[in-house]
């Protein structure tokens, strides 16, 4: 099967490229490479260097004789777009082409704009691609819980029955986004729904958990071949955060209470998912959500658990609770179901099983290149 990964470039899409060409999908890429303009824009970096795409590939096609084919630019520009559908003619696109930060999103009105115009123009413009000339193309689509927000009861994946009145009926989960990002992917899921109704196309909406770790088969089998690890106040996640921190002797930062808790997975999940939600497609005129997380933690689980991985190691590990710069519930139930992609086959790698060697002992590693600027918090919610 040719599958399109737009966004290759990225930590999601560069895993699940390689690994689904190690599986034997013919893959092609699409990528503008502006993620690793906005590290430039923001004086940042990834932690372990990364080689240029093309050189990647090089590397990649020597190591494994697969061939994977790039198109560079954007699917905002919708001529560009379908000339690359057409040269390319996918039978299902994975689509992780988006601008992923929260705090990104909050810097300005600028950066909130610019992540609006990029997630949802670039995906109407791939909804209308697949529309006129591949209906029958299978789109997976990288959603997140964060569009669920924390809600006071249990979060379904995707609808939920609602009684009201005496009637009931099967509606999309309610929406409670916490960032001009999570808006951004909220209305991505409403016109993707819309799209599958009146077009009868066929999707999956991934809502994925926070992702954790560097190494998979693929991205391990060469030092040119390393993904990202981002730590830094905008794209860095907190559990990369404190991992940096705990290698370079900077107290774990905990934002506000510690309480806030989110949905967690492995990028060897991640790219697993994929692979599941491939190969089993949607129906026509199906929009299917999967939650894709296999654990839960709040923030503070997660500095005690580095805590206590970093004393192993030797490691002087102190947690320092700072200011929110977030407008969030610090204290909330969350309990969301997770039970579709298990049901596919999915078997979780679990954090404690992980942290170690994916993370910490990466940390260390390269804690030469951590820029300790970077790694507080830059960008506020409030006013």
């Amino acid at each position: 099967m040719k599958v399109l990964v737009i966004g290759g470039d990225g930590y999601c899409g560069w895993a699940t490229a390689l690994h689904l060409s190690n599986r034997g999908y013919e893959v092609g890429i699409i990528d503008n490479y502006v993620r690793r303009f906005w590290d430039l824009q923001l004086g940042s970096n990834t932690l372990p260097p990364i080689q240029q795409l093309e050189r990647r590939l090089d590397c990649w096609k020597g190591i494994s004789g697969n061939d994977i084919e790039l198109f560079v630019g954007d699917i905002t520009d919708y001529g560009f777009l379908s000339k690359a559908m057409h040269a390319f003619e996918p039978a299902a696109v994975v689509h992780f082409g988006e601008q992923r930060s929260a705090p990104f999103s909050m810097i300005d009105r600028e950066h909130a704009v610019m992540t609006q115009t990029n997630n949802v123009v670039g995906t109407l413009n791939l909804l209308y691609a697949i529309k006129e000339d591949f209906p029958d193309c299978h789109l997976v689509k990288l959603g997140t819980m964060g569009e669920y927000g924390t809600p006071n009861i249990d979060i379904e994946e995707g609808y939920i029955k609602i009684e009201h009145n005496g009637r009931s009926d099967v509606l999309p989960y309610p929406k409670q986004p916490g960032s001009m990002y999570h808006l951004s992917k909220v209305h991505d899921s409403h016109n993707i729904h819309f799209a599958c109704k009146i077009w009868g196309l066929r999707a999956t909406d991934l809502n994925q958990g926070v992702v954790y770790g560097v190494l998979t088969e693929e991205t391990g089998a060469d030092e040119r071949l390393v993904n990202r690890l981002d730590y830094d106040g905008v794209f860095g996640t907190a559990l990369n955060r404190f991992c940096i921190q705990a290698a370079v002797g900077h107290p774990l930062t905990v934002y506000g209470k510690g309480g806030q808790t989110r949905a967690f997975l492995d990028i060897r999940d991640t790219v697993r998912c994929v692979e599941l939600a491939i190969a089993k497609p949607a129906d026509a005129g199906q929009f299917r959500v999967l939650n894709q997380f296999t654990e839960m933690f709040s923030v503070g689980d997660l500095a005690l658990m580095v805590k206590k991985a970093g004393t192993a190691l030797g490691l002087d590990v102190e947690i320092q609770n700072i200011e929110n710069p977030r407008v969030e519930a610090e204290e909330h139930y969350f309990n969301a179901k997770n039970t579709k992609l298990l049901d596919l086959g999915l078997q979780p790698h679990l954090l404690s099983d992980s942290l170690l060697d994916s993370l910490l002992n990466y940390a260390v590693k390269y804690r030469d290149r951590v820029d300790k600027r970077q790694i507080l918090p830059k960008v506020t919610w409030k006013r």
